[in-house]
């Protein structure tokens, strides 16, 4: 929307960044972050070729006192690391080389992105909690225990024909509308909290 700030979490590498500035072009500032500067170097890459602009940040998006300048976001994309189940398949080999262990860490790591972000909303915004995982406990299990936790986050019901209503957010999964599977759930920020 016309004279908003934007974060894209987790941007690598960056077909979303790009699409949201093409789509909005009057953002105020669109800030993309990642943790890998190779990966950051793809979305400066895009951009440069598309003629966009936007703020790129390499750091650890959850330690927000290294890289956060005190001015909140009005929307946050949160396309969060996880175990990339819903592309399974493209990639069968993810049946054999993802461990329960390994989604345990993973969803560990989801909680404290999503908690992290968070208080660098503003009130009236809106947070896109993104996955490409089909595991319950990756998608609705991480937005579900965060809305019980934050009484000043509500879920925002995400209307569409694709996929199916799967708690907090929406499920696509693999093969469903010819797409990878997905989770995206959207939480609005009511208040602060504390």
């Amino acid at each position: 929307m016309d004279g908003e700030r934007v974060l894209d979490a987790c941007a690598a590498p960056g077909g979303k960044t790009c699409h949201m500035l093409e789509a909005e072009p009057r953002l105020r500032e669109l800030v993309a972050i990642d943790i890998q500067p190779d990966r950051l170097e793809k979305i400066g890459n895009s951009l440069s070729r598309l003629g966009l602009k936007a703020s790129t940040i390499a750091a650890d998006v959850s330690d927000t006192g290294a890289w956060w300048d005190g001015r909140k976001f009005d929307r946050i994309l949160l396309d969060a690391p996880c175990s990339a189940t819903g592309v399974i398949r493209r990639h069968p080999d993810i049946k054999v080389l993802r461990s329960i262990g390994d989604v345990t860490r993973v969803v560990e790591q989801q909680g404290k992105l999503l908690r992290s972000v968070w208080p660098l909303l503003a009130v009236g915004g809106k947070l896109v909690y993104a996955t490409c995982s089909i595991l319950k406990r990756e998608n609705d299990g991480v937005v579900g225990r965060f809305i019980q936790e934050e009484t000043g986050a509500r879920i925002e019901h995400i209307e569409s024909e694709w996929g199916y209503e799967a708690g907090a957010g929406r499920q696509i999964l693999p093969g469903q509308h010819d797409f990878d599977g997905f989770y995206y759930a959207c939480l609005y920020k009511q208040s602060e909290t504390g």
